[in-house]
């Protein structure tokens, strides 16, 4: 008898144990963001300023959201996300209009505006509105915006906007002297953005096609040929011939060739259209290794 009432007891103390309230788990400050095409940390360390050291890693602090400053770095608050390329931003009693250098995102009539415009946010808002402006050479563009590199304090360094942009696919590298700093880091985000997959969704230009006849069909035309490259691609003439930002070599683009499809002409840059490989070789191009 002794042994069964010992029993009972002890399935009793065990069933109790299962119903005693579990802990909540602790909410998390923000949702989780989930950009496009896939969220990946940054491909490398972002380049050291060349005329200041580079901040020592420092863990985020728990106390205060102030950061070390870098000599000649200047704090702001964001006010407004623009889009991919630029921020609103308070800085010394005064409201300034940001433009990144040394990128270019999609505009608002081009695919991936709202992707772009979403992560940039997501970079300067989700992870804290105080970001670190730093000058290059030039102090404003064209329109007045201040031309700066625009840094936010990650959970173990100091994280470039500009070139995390690139590096994830949302904005292409685009230099003008004499603001060159970077220049070899964004073009080394770009490349790794393309070995990666993460490409600029940018239509590539599509050749004109030919008017219909009048009886509602089109007429075959012939290419008729770009003997020294050619501005808007005649129908039928598709191949690239794209100028090395990098190194200035000329390096042509057949298509289903692995760059292609995210490469541009810019014709300003004297980048041209070819439509036969001749072309482009008598030209100087040579072709793409990959």
């Amino acid at each position: 008898m002794r042994k069964v009432l010992a029993l009972v007891l002890v399935a009793l103390v065990l069933t109790a144990c299962r119903h005693e309230t579990q802990p909540t788990a602790t909410a998390t400050p923000y949702p989780t963001y989930t950009p496009w095409p896939t969220y990946t940390p940054y491909p490398t360390s972002t380049a050291q300023p060349t005329d200041t050291p580079h901040p020592t890693p420092t863990p985020v602090p728990t106390d205060t959201p102030t950061w070390p400053r870098v000599q000649g770095w200047q704090e702001a608050q964001v006010l407004q996300v623009g889009d991919g390329d630029t921020i609103e931003v308070a800085l010394n009693g005064q409201v300034y209009q940001v433009r990144y250098i040394g990128i270019d995102a999609p505009e608002a009539d081009e695919p991936c505006y709202e992707e772009a415009t979403r992560f940039n946010a997501y970079l300067v808002m989700h992870l804290g509105k105080t970001v670190y402006l730093e000058k290059d050479t030039s102090e404003v563009d064209k329109y007045g915006r201040l031309l700066r590199y625009v840094w936010i304090a990650g959970p173990d360094e100091y994280i470039m906007v500009n070139a995390e942009l690139v590096a994830m696919g949302y904005a292409e590298v685009s230099i003008y002297p004499p603001d060159v700093k970077y220049e070899s880091l964004f073009l080394e985000m770009e490349q790794q953005a393309h070995e990666a997959g993460l490409r600029s969704c940018r239509p590539t230009p599509t050749p004109p096609q030919p008017a219909p006849t009048k009886t509602g069909t089109s007429t075959p035309t012939q290419p008729t040929g770009c003997p020294q490259g050619c501005i808007t691609p005649p129908p039928g003439c598709a191949i690239k011939g794209n100028i090395s930002s990098k190194t200035g070599e000329k390096i042509y683009h057949l298509p289903g060739q692995r760059y292609y499809d995210q490469t541009t002409i810019d014709p300003s840059k004297g980048e041209r259209w070819f439509c036969t490989e001749e072309e482009a070789i008598a030209n100087g191009w040579r072709k793409s290794k990959v």
